[in-house]
C-alpha cells in the first residue's frame, strides 16, 4: 500500500472508531515516519523492529511505546498483518506533586485575579487542562458547586465537584462578563497560553520543581488521598478508565506513608 493512501486509510479508521484527535495525529505521525525509514511500500514485522530499534538510543521509552503502539494497529487493522513486538518495560516515574505549603506560594503569587481563579479551579477539581480551557459556563451549576466535562478523554462525559468558595469566586468573577467559555469569552484558551502562566507564577514564588497543569493535577489526587479519601472515588474524580492509574497516587502520599509504624520503633520499645 502506497504510503499516501495508507495514512489515509489509518486516518479514516480511527476517526470511525471515536480516537481522539491527538491520538490520530500521533499514530499517523509515527506511520509516515516509519514509511520514510524504509522507503518502500511492501514492509513487514521485521521492518517494525528495525525501525523501532533505531529509536531505542534517542528516544523515551514512552516514545517508543507510543510508536510501537501506532504501528500495531496500523498493520493489524489496516494492513491485516500480525504484528508481535516486545518491548523494554516503561519507565515507571512518580508524579511530580507540590506540597500544601507549594501550593499556598503558587496561588499568593498570581499577578491577577484571573491567573489565580484558573490556578484555583485546576487545583480545586483535577482536570486537565484541555478540559479546563475548553469549559462552557453553561456546564458549571454554581449553585449546586457541580460542573460536567462533555467528551473528555475517551470520548466520556464526567462530573466534577467546586468547593463552595471558589464557586462563589467564580459566580461573581463572572457576573459583568459575556463569556462563553469558562475564562475566554469566545474563543477557548489554548492550553499553551494557561502553561505560560503557571510556569511564570511558579518562578515568581520561587517554586524549583518543574509546575505545569498536570502538577496541580496529581497535587488534587494526592492531597485528596491525604484527607482519606477513597481511592475508587478519585478515579471517578479524575476520570480515569483503570483503577490501576490512579493507584500511583498511593505511592507518592507522604502523609500516607507517615502512617506506616516503623519496626524499629516498636523493637525500642521492648529494649
Amino acid at each position: 500500500m502506497k504510503k499516501e493512501e495508507a495514512l489515509k486509510t489509518l486516518e479514516t479508521e480511527l476517526k470511525l472508531r471515536g480516537f481522539s484527535d491527538k491520538t490520530i495525529t500521533n499514530y499517523s505521525w509515527f506511520v509516515n515516519k516509519f514509511y520514510n525509514h524504509h522507503n518502500k511500500e511492501q514492509m513487514n514485522s521485521q521492518d517494525v523492529k528495525s525501525y523501532l530499534a533505531s529509536l531505542i538510543d534517542s528516544k523515551s521509552s514512552s516514545t517508543v511505546a507510543l510508536a510501537a503502539a501506532s504501528l500495531k494497529f496500523f498493520f493489524t487493522e489496516i494492513l491485516k498483518q500480525e504484528l508481535t513486538v516486545k518491548l523494554p518495560k516503561k519507565e515507571r516515574r512518580l508524579p511530580e506533586f507540590l506540597t500544601k505549603q507549594e501550593m499556598k506560594s503558587l496561588i499568593a503569587a498570581a499577578e491577577t485575579k484571573k491567573s489565580k481563579l484558573m490556578i484555583k479551579f485546576l487545583y480545586a477539581t483535577g482536570l486537565r487542562v484541555s478540559e479546563a480551557v475548553n469549559l462552557k459556563v453553561e456546564d458549571i451549576n454554581f449553585d449546586d458547586r457541580i460542573g460536567k466535562i462533555r467528551k473528555g478523554k475517551g470520548k466520556k462525559d464526567r462530573l466534577f465537584l467546586l468547593p463552595e468558595a471558589l464557586s462563589l469566586e467564580l459566580k461573581s468573577y463572572l457576573e459583568k462578563k459575556e463569556h462563553q467559555f469558562l475564562f475566554s469569552k469566545t474563543k477557548a484558551l489554548t492550553t499553551r497560553n494557561l502553561q505560560k502562566i503557571i510556569k511564570k507564577t511558579a518562578a515568581k514564588a520561587g517554586l524549583t520543581k518543574k509546575v505545569t497543569p498536570h502538577t496541580l493535577r496529581h497535587s488534587y489526587a494526592t492531597h485528596l488521598l491525604d484527607l482519606g479519601t477513597d481511592i475508587r472515588k478519585i478515579q471517578t474524580l479524575l476520570g480515569h478508565e483503570n483503577l490501576q492509574t490512579t493507584q500511583i497516587y498511593t505511592h507518592v502520599s507522604t502523609e500516607e506513608l507517615k502512617k506506616v509504624p516503623n519496626p524499629l520503633d516498636a523493637l525500642e520499645q521492648d529494649l
